[in-house]
């Protein structure tokens, strides 16, 4: 005799499915109506392609090709320029391609996104789209073989190529490209670190280590970490920024010790405030760097400064924040947004001291506690209670007038570096693909990705690029250049017109 069948019937299925959904519309309608839902997500949409014919086909791809790189040309003169000076240590007599056309082309291969030296080599070089590429940049008389680059990177001074990705920074600041999104007038820069590569043989000696398991399973193995800075603005807006590479010999070799994210980050803020001496910055950090002298040092600088303050962290600041709080009950605010009701609670001036250097120093500090619940369904249509905590010290009082905009609109976005992390990593630029492994040409690639990340981060808000990305999506849109890019799309009398006016970039957060 054989065993019941447990799983249930069809039937039984669908009115479980048909069941969730409508406890899914209950719940979507209960939210609406206490003004707690979440505004809906656009949605690519699920459809035959939109294009009658070959003609129409042509000129999307043609005004796709012409806005995104378009951009790049825009500000093609201001880097050729910067780039331009640094100092070019090969025999002129020997050199087939100038440094500024190499740079170009490094640069190109991650605004196309290609995944390697060999696939640049293969895919560039092919008639069709190094003619379209003559096109688009006249400066690129010729191409070169990838390995040509990796051997210019491994000589030169890769931090002029940062800072003429910083020039176009300064550039798109001074006008004014990202006022709308100012936080109490200060742009929100967040820095976190994040491995780039490891391997089991140290090729450079700047490679940090670090040693897996124990006893005889034990073995040494060799990484790249990087510290970041970027723009972090709503809604994904991300610009990098800065990058900051730990290196062995920076840490306390007197010690033994090698270098670390503190230290990293103490080199990079000295750099951010040399590259913007009077911008005003609001740092967004996560509980690491919830620490005496970095927030001392954001003081001297006059940036304002939102960190994560974790349980487990500063007890002294925490126990004057639970006896404050019950002696300030007007310290509160309640509202609701994206979908959670929130409950603010925080304390000012909250003296900390702390020691550095054999002296005593101490800070005002103002901490912020922000308790969320909402509700969710699960996989069965159980309806479950969620609730959250987040706390976060702050540079500047707070007020009910200015903790959403500081904690939601700032401090929450500090997780959009993370995102930016995650699309350099699995979404196109390869960040953790050894491009190269000498040290200083790997750090190369590194901000030539960053650069690229940066002209297709603008493309992708861009006022006459939204259309593409909200049809295709990012990554689709990206493959849809490169595409038109390789194949026989591109009328140049056309292309010529289209790049000869280029459109006005006018950022569209969604």
């Amino acid at each position: 005799m054989s065993k019941p069948c447990r799983c249930p019937k069809r039937a039984t299925i669908k009115a479980e499915r048909r069941a969730k959904c409508a406890q899914e519309q209950a719940l979507r309608e209960h939210l609406r109506q206490a003004g707690q839902a979440p505004p809906a997500a656009a949605a690519l949409p699920n459809r035959l392609s939109t294009y009658a014919d070959i003609a129409e086909e042509q000129q999307a791809r043609e005004a796709a090709v012409s806005g995104q790189l378009g951009l790049l040309r825009n500000h093609l003169p201001l880097l050729l320029a910067r780039l331009a000076r640094i100092p070019d240590g090969r025999n002129p007599r020997k050199c087939r391609h100038k440094l500024t056309v190499l740079l170009l082309y490094g640069l190109l291969m991650f605004v196309f996104q290609f995944a390697s030296r060999r696939a640049v080599n293969r895919e560039l070089t092919r008639p069709q789209f190094e003619a379209n590429l003559r096109l688009l940049f006249p400066e690129l008389q010729t191409l070169p073989h990838a390995d040509t680059l990796y051997r210019l990177l491994a000589k030169i001074d890769v931090g002029d190529i940062e800072a003429a990705h910083v020039a176009l920074v300064q550039r798109l600041l001074r006008g004014k490209t990202f006022r709308r999104y100012l936080i109490n007038n200060c742009y929100p820069i967040a820095i976190d670190g994040s491995q780039k590569l490891a391997r089991d043989v140290c090729f450079d000696a700047p490679l940090l280590a670090r040693t897996h398991g124990t006893g005889e399973q034990a073995r040494t193995q060799y990484y790249v970490y990087v510290l970041e800075a970027s723009l972090a603005f709503r809604d994904g807006l991300v610009i990098p920024l800065l990058s900051e590479f730990l290196d062995h010999a920076q840490g306390d070799t007197d010690n033994d010790k090698q270098d670390c994210e503190l230290r990293a980050c103490t080199r990079l803020c000295e750099r951010l405030k040399r590259y913007f001496p009077r911008l005003p910055i609001l740092l967004l950090l996560d509980g690491l760097y919830a620490n005496g002298p970095l927030m001392r040092r954001c003081a001297a600088y006059h940036w304002q400064f939102m960190i994560v303050l974790r349980d487990n962290s500063l007890t002294t600041v925490w126990e004057d924040f639970h006896a404050l709080s019950v002696l300030t009950p007007d310290n509160r605010h309640q509202q609701h947004w994206g979908g959670r009701a929130q409950h603010f609670t925080w304390v000012n001036d909250i003296d900390y001291s702390f020691r550095e250097d054999a002296t005593h120093h101490r800070l005002r500090l103002h901490v912020v506690v922000c308790e969320e619940t909402w509700q969710v369904l699960d996989e069965r249509g159980v309806l479950l209670d969620k609730q959250a905590r987040h706390a976060w010290l702050s540079s500047r009082p707070l007020a009910a007038a200015n903790v959403h905009q500081r904690c939601n609109l700032a401090a929450r976005h500090r997780w959009g570096i993370e995102a930016g992390f995650l699309v350099e990593k699995h979404q196109g630029y390869h960040y953790e693909h050894a491009f190269a492994l000498d040290f200083n040409a790997l750090r190369g690639y590194h901000l030539l990705m960053r650069m690229a990340h940066l002209f297709n981060t603008l493309a992708r808000f861009a006022e006459h690029m939204q259309r593409f990305y909200r049809t295709l999506g990012v990554r689709p849109t990206l493959d849809f250049i490169r595409q038109s890019c390789a194949g026989p799309w591109l009328d140049p009398t056309r292309i010529r017109a289209l790049l000869a006016t280029p459109p006005r970039l006018c950022l569209q957060l969604e």
